[in-house]
């Protein structure tokens, strides 16, 4: 066992966040993609981006328009009506938790090694006087002058929180965190924080804190600041080109993949499995997710704005019929005509394995198909 800790000099404030965020390309809007040959692509490409053979029947989302009611024709316009739509979500998700001028520094607690990797759980402070753990793990062999591309890796719901990603305990089929370092991936698999430890779920304990102290703000407002102090500490890595970052997550940690991607342009792969994107779906109606105002027929907004917000960026979503499946196909035919709008290829469709609430063999070829090739 090691100790020892590390300080990175990056800030986290909210100026920063908006900054480093969607918020950023809202001002200037998202460069343009490079230039996407079909070499580059996964070979599977076309069968995720048609249209499952019950599409018709199913419900469609309403078009993303602009202020006005019109189709959007051009990035310009979608640079203006991106902007007023990701305000909205931030406003709705309330305030973030109190800024940190620095990113936090890690003190290892312990550590071994898997085969080639590297796996470190270090503690750190996620908001001040408020201390968490994570799992960084990273290949034990890289050229120095190499630098690697990192994947922020978030856990289901299941009691052993962050030693799922890292391999430590649970099923193989969602260590991705393990099994994306094995694959030359550092990673780093931070705790949600409905978990008091690393071990222990304590959901209604955890957000009635988390409301105490931030009593104007949903549940997935204080998720998306724990991603992005997550995607910081990741970034700042001295191993990792902060240029090629990436995230997924099962379950739970879907949604909070989705909400990273629209949120964080960092983020430029993204995989999640079985989160339920529509807001009827699941339980994003929990106090630790949205709560309960999204079941006002008045709400009006659609989880297909966020995949919006996170054109032109690689988006693979994963369904079993379960939390996600064929019911899933209107989010990415909503959003598809924005990916649309920018240069190359898009990068966005949906695979249903049909297993249910898994991630069988086939789905997790396809996963680390997807990192390989668009990270």
């Amino acid at each position: 066992m090691k100790s020892s800790e590390t300080t990175y000099p990056r800030a986290l404030t909210r100026r920063r966040f908006l900054h480093t965020s969607a918020a950023a390309a809202w001002a200037g809007g998202l460069v343009s993609a490079p230039a996407q040959e079909s070499s580059r692509e996964v070979k599977w490409l076309d069968e995720i981006q048609t249209a499952p053979a019950q599409a018709e029947a199913l419900q469609k989302l309403p078009r993303i328009e602009d202020a006005s009611g019109e189709p959007i024709k051009n990035l310009d316009t979608w640079k203006t009506r991106r902007r007023e739509i990701a305000q909205w979500w931030l406003d709705f998700l309330g305030p973030l938790p109190q800024a940190r001028e620095t990113t936090p520094s890690l003190q290892i607690i312990e550590e071994d090694r898997v085969g080639e990797v590297i796996r470190q759980r270090v503690r750190y402070e996620i908001e001040p006087g408020l201390l968490t753990e994570a799992y960084l793990l990273k290949p034990a062999e890289s050229a120095a002058e190499v630098k690697l591309p990192g994947v922020v890796v978030f856990h289901s719901t299941v009691d052993h929180s962050i030693r799922q990603p890292a391999g430590v305990e649970g099923k193989l089929e969602k260590a991705f965190g393990l099994q994306l370092a094995q694959r030359g991936f550092v990673c780093f698999c931070p705790r949600h924080f409905l978990w008091q430890d690393n071990q222990h779920f304590a959901a209604q304990e955890q957000v009635a804190r988390f409301h105490r102290r931030h009593p104007r703000s949903k549940g997935m407002a204080k998720a998306l600041y724990d991603g992005v102090v997550a995607v910081n500490i990741l970034a700042a890595q001295p191993e990792v080109d902060s240029d090629r970052l990436g995230s997924i997550g099962h379950s739970l940690g879907a949604k909070e993949v989705l909400y990273l991607a629209a949120f964080d342009e960092r983020i430029k792969v993204t995989v999640g499995s079985e989160g339920g994107i529509g807001t009827d779906f699941s339980n994003w109606d929990a106090p630790w997710y949205l709560g309960e105002t999204i079941k006002n027929p008045n709400f009006g907004h659609e989880h297909h704005e966020l995949l919006a917000l996170a054109a032109p960026r690689a988006f693979l979503l994963l369904g079993g019929d379960s939390a996600d499946g064929d019911r899933s196909w209107p989010f990415i035919e909503a959003a598809r005509p924005i990916y649309d709008l920018y240069p190359g290829r898009p990068r966005l469709g949906l695979y249903n394995h049909k297993k249910g609430h898994t991630v069988p063999p086939d789905a997790e070829s396809r996963i680390y198909d997807w990192f390989e090739r668009y990270l």
